[in-house]
C-alpha cells in the first residue's frame, strides 16, 4: 500500500491543555515496570506499522504495555491456527474478515458486542463491515479497516470514444467498452480470470446468495447465479476483456497507461499504487468511480472485505486488551491508520478529515461504503472462493461450457460443505 503522511491532525487550542499533553509526554512516555502486558498480533503493511500505533497507546495508557507481533500475511493464517492449538493465541489479533467464522467455529473469539456498544460508535459505522464482524448473532471482532472494489478507468479513453456521462449500469458499460474498443482496439474491462470476487460481486448484484438450506450447499445453478455468470463470460466471448490471469498481465500499471485496457474493478492499495506508477499519465486522464449496477440502483453492490481486530476468548487480560482495540478502532487512529498505510476507514467519522474528504479519487470508495455486503460467513468459504475462480477461470478460457462448469462448482461445494451438514444435523 501506499506510503501516507504519517502523522495524524491533533490539535491543542488552549496553553492548559498542551501543558498537559507535555507532562504526560515527558513523565508518562514509557509504560510503568509493573505494566500489565497485552500481547497483538497484526499482519501486512498493518504490522509494519503496529508498533507506532501502540506507542501512542501506552503513552495515553501507561499502565499497559503492547507486545507487538509484526506477521506476513502470507504466515498469518497457519501461525493463528497453530498458536489456538497450542492454547497460545495473543490477546488481540488482525482477521481477515473472511476468517472470522472460521475462528468463531474453533470458539477462539470473545463476543463484543456489549464492549462496543459501550463505546457508543456503533451508528459512526458502515453496515457492510459491522456485518462482516458478525457471526451467528455475535460480534466478534470491530472493523479495523475496509477492502473493498470499485472501478479504476481511463477518463481520456471513454471521452475520446464520445462517452461524456459515466455509465452507472452494467449494460451502459458494456456498450461504452464496445464504443472504445473500436476507436482504440484494445480491450475494454481487466477481468482476471483467476480471481472470484467479480463473479461474487456480479452474482450479489443480481441478487444470487451463492449457498442455500443455511449455508449447507451450494446454490450455484440458481437462475441469478446463471445471468451472473453469463454476463461475466459475456466480456470475454465478446472480446472486450482478455482471457488472462493477473500473472498474465506482466505490469498492470503500464499496461493500464498504455490503453491496454480501459477499466479494471481493484481495491484501495491501487490509490497510491496508481499515482506512484504512473506518475507520467496526467492524473485527469484516470479516475475511480463506485460499480455500476444491474438494477438501476446506484452504486451497485460490491465486497465487505478488510480486516477486524479480535479478542481471544481465553484472554486472561480482556479489560487491557479491549482498551486497545477501542483506541486502535477510534476515529483518529483510522484516520493515523489511512494516512500509514492507505487502509480505508470503516468509520463515517474518520472520512471527514481533509486526507480523505479532499481526495476525489478515495471519495469513490467512500460512495461505494454505503453499498457492501460479506460474503457468506462459514468456515468453508476461503475453499468455495477459490472454486469459484477455478471454475470461472475454465469457463473464460472456453475449456467448460458455462452450465457444465457450474454444475461441477455446485458439486464439489456441496462436498466441501460435507463435514457442516454432518455437524449441523447433530446440532453441533
Amino acid at each position: 500500500m501506499g506510503p501516507y503522511f504519517p502523522m495524524s491532525r491533533i490539535t491543542h487550542p488552549r496553553a492548559p491543555s498542551f501543558l498537559l499533553a507535555c507532562a504526560v509526554f515527558l513523565n508518562g512516555c514509557q509504560p510503568a515496570e509493573n505494566a500489565e502486558v497485552v500481547e497483538f498480533w497484526a499482519f501486512g503493511s498493518e504490522g509494519e506499522v503496529a508498533r507506532e500505533l501502540a506507542g501512542e497507546f501506552e503513552r495515553r495508557n501507561p499502565e499497559i504495555r503492547v507486545e507487538v507481533q509484526p506477521i506476513p500475511w502470507s504466515a498469518a493464517h497457519e501461525k493463528l491456527l497453530t498458536a489456538y492449538a497450542g492454547g497460545n493465541l495473543p490477546d488481540v489479533f488482525q482477521l481477515g474478515n473472511t476468517w472470522i467464522a472460521e475462528f468463531a467455529a474453533l470458539r477462539a473469539l470473545e463476543d463484543v458486542a456489549a464492549r462496543f456498544e459501550n463505546t457508543g460508535r456503533k451508528g459512526d459505522y458502515f453496515e457492510g463491515p459491522l456485518d462482516a464482524a458478525v457471526v451467528d448473532g455475535r460480534m466478534l471482532a470491530v472493523p479495523w479497516y475496509v477492502d473493498t472494489r470499485i472501478l479504476f478507468y481511463r477518463r481520456d479513453l471513454l471521452e475520446a470514444a464520445g462517452v461524456a456521462v459515466l455509465p452507472r449500469s452494467w449494460d451502459a458499460w458494456f456498450e461504452a467498452m464496445i464504443r472504445v474498443r473500436e476507436r482504440h482496439g484494445d480491450f475494454g474491462l481487466f477481468l482476471p480470470i483467476d480471481a472470484w470476487e467479480v463473479p461474487v460481486i456480479f452474482a450479489m448484484q443480481q441478487g444470487a446468495v451463492l449457498l442455500r438450506d443455511g449455508n449447507r450447499h451450494g446454490d450455484f445453478l440458481h437462475p441469478d447465479f446463471r445471468a451472473a455468470f453469463d454476463f461475466y463470460l459475456r466480456w470475454f466471448r465478446e472480446k472486450l476483456a482478455p482471457a488472462e490471469t493477473s500473472g498474465q498481465v506482466a505490469n498492470l500499471y503500464r499496461e493500464f497507461g498504455r490503453g491496454y485496457f480501459t477499466a479494471l474493478i481493484t481495491g484501495p492499495w491501487n490509490l497510491g499504487e496508481f499515482r506512484r506508477r504512473l506518475a507520467d499519465l496526467d492524473a485527469s486522464a484516470w479516475d475511480t468511480a463506485p460499480l455500476p449496477s444491474f438494477d438501476g440502483s446506484y452504486p451497485g453492490v460490491s465486497l465487505a472485505g478488510g480486516a477486524s481486530l479480535a479478542l481471544a476468548a481465553g484472554s486472561t487480560r480482556k479489560e487491557a486488551a479491549w482498551k486497545l482495540i477501542e483506541f486502535l478502532t477510534a476515529p483518529p487512529q483510522q484516520i493515523r491508520l489511512y494516512r500509514l498505510t492507505g487502509d480505508l476507514p470503516p468509520g463515517r467519522t474518520a472520512w471527514t478529515d481533509p486526507a480523505l474528504a479532499g481526495d476525489h479519487k478515495a471519495q469513490s470508495f467512500r460512495r461505494q461504503m454505503d453499498r457492501l455486503l460479506p460474503p457468506p460467513k462459514i468456515p468453508e468459504w476461503e475453499r468455495i472462493a477459490s472454486r469459484i475462480a477455478a471454475y470461472a477461470e475454465k469457463a473464460a478460457r472456453g475449456e467448460m461450457a458455462p452450465l457444465g462448469g457450474l454444475e461441477a462448482l455446485n458439486d464439489e461445494v456441496d462436498r466441501i460443505l460435507e463435514k457442516r451438514r454432518w455437524l449441523l444435523e447433530r446440532g453441533r
